[in-house]
This record gives C-alpha cells, structure tokens and sequence, in this order.
C-alpha cells in the first residue's frame, strides 16, 4: 500500500514539476503514474550499476556527479515514456532536483512513514 501511496505522490509531484518547468511536458495524469513507475524500476535496476561505474568520478567530484546519474535517467524515462517529453540534458537535471524537492515536500504532507 504504502509503494501505490508513493508512486501516486510522485505522479502528481512530476505533473507539478512540469507544470513549473518549459523544458518538460506530461501529456496527461496516466502519463505521469506510468513515469513514476518506470522512474522506480529505473532507480531500482539501473541506477545502482550507473553508480557503480561512475564511482571515481563521484568521489572525485564529492557526490554531485549523482545529479548527472539522475538526469540520465531521466532523459532514459523520457524515451521509454509516451507522454512524458525533456527538452534537453539541462532541462532533465532541473527536473530531477526539482522533483526530489517537490515530492519530498509531497511526501512529508501525506503522512509518509519512514519504514
């Protein structure tokens, strides 16, 4: 229940964030639950090999390369996604740290536990 709760909160938190942000498009709030659920397959399958094999460069640059990770992902989501449109590599890194800040917030009113 509480994974449908998340995914539901991010749904919304992306349709704001886009809503903010020129640079992206949701087509409709479907599209939205459907990139939430591919963000979460993708933070959960790829994301850990991309931090894996970019890990000198973030400990060289002392974590911010993560965002660079997100912003791919992103412009991965993008492309698997019809509905959900990014203008460009700048406009996916907004919308990563843009959305973490939303949802969190999002999160935060819905009563989210920290189990």
């Amino acid at each position: 229940m509480n994974f449908l709760i998340r995914l539901l909160v991010t749904a919304l938190a992306a349709m704001v964030t886009a809503y903010i942000l020129p640079g992206v498009n949701i087509k409709d709030f479907t599209s939205a639950l459907i990139l939430a659920l591919v963000l979460a397959i993708l933070n959960l399958l790829v994301k850990p090999i991309l931090v894996l094999l970019t890990l000198p460069a973030t400990i060289l640059t002392l974590g911010l390369f993560l965002l660079v990770i997100n912003a791919v992902i992103i412009l991965l989501a993008a492309r698997l996604v019809k509905g959900f449109s990014v203008d460009g590599f700048f406009w996916a890194l907004i919308f990563s740290v843009v959305l973490t800040v939303v949802s969190s917030i999002m999160h935060s009113i819905a009563g989210g536990n920290n189990d």
